[in-house]
């Protein structure tokens, strides 16, 4: 995927209404747009997909960056589109933690993570249309995964409670911003600040260096990880062909479909 092999403007679309998210990948610079699909995302997860919150992860990124796919290739769309689809999952000792349902939920979530270390995964799923013409069409995607550790200090019920009573915790996985008032509950973390926020544009911008402004030289942009943390905390890359999802099975991301679509090089 370069822009030096096809002369058109490759347009990057976040396929994502998280604000946190939006502003990671402004601060690199890079210029892109948001396009949320029309009907929300299922997110439901079987059991045996539960079972791998790192897979679990990667399918969720997939499915919300196919359905803006989708809708784009409805609209025989002409020219290059890099689509960007995310999903962070907390997750301790094998079980993930969402967004809270309620207060009671988020208040269990902060009791459970409190005094503990968790990992934050946050997977990204990249989706490449290049369609020079109407009637010439591609698509492929690649999907990774970065993770970080985060331990927390030891909360009182106190500390819960005035927390909770900030009202950041409903939209967050895990019932908590570190990026926040958030940032109180944590003693410390290992790897990327941008991965535990939701969208780790460092290694994003690793996975594809021709998105970066100054055109792939070393980026710094986005949130730099904790001194002394681990130099890679994210997992190998998982590669995909179009429509072709890693582990697929039960809830597994939809592939979009187009009369003229092919197979192609993974972007």
């Amino acid at each position: 995927m370069t822009t030096e092999q096809n002369p058109m403007a490759l347009e990057v679309i976040l396929a994502s209404g998280s604000p946190r998210r939006r502003d990671l990948l402004a601060a690199t610079g890079m210029a892109f747009t948001v396009r949320t699909p029309a009907s929300p995302v299922d997110e439901s997860l079987e059991p045996d997909q539960l079972a791998w919150p790192e897979e679990a992860a990667k399918k969720l990124a997939e499915r919300k960056a196919a359905a803006v796919v989708q809708e784009l290739l409805a609209e025989s769309p002409v020219g290059m589109f890099l689509v960007l689809g995310a999903d962070t999952m907390v997750v301790k000792d094998g079980r993930i933690f969402g967004k809270p349902r309620n207060l009671d939920d988020a208040k269990a979530m902060l009791r459970a993570l409190s005094g503990t270390t968790h990992d934050v995964l946050t997977a990204v799923s990249c989706w490449m249309v290049a369609a020079p013409d109407p009637e010439k069409l591609s698509v492929g995607f690649r999907t990774f995964i970065d993770k970080s550790r985060v331990a927390f200090r030891t909360l009182s019920d106190d500390e819960i409670a005035d927390y909770l009573r900030k009202g950041e915790s409903f939209d967050k996985a895990g019932a908590y911003a570190i990026q926040g008032e958030g940032a109180a509950l944590v003693e410390r973390y290992e790897g990327a600040l941008d991965t535990i926020i939701g969208l780790p544009v460092e290694r994003l911008l690793r996975e594809f260096p021709e998105l970066a402004p100054d055109g792939g030289a070393e980026s710094g942009a986005g949130a730099p990880a904790e001194a002394g943390a681990a130099a890679e905390a994210g997992a190998p890359a998982d590669a995909g062909a179009a429509g072709s999802a890693p582990d697929a099975g039960p809830g597994a991301a939809p592939s979009p479909t187009h009369p003229n679509a092919v197979e192609s090089e993974r972007p």
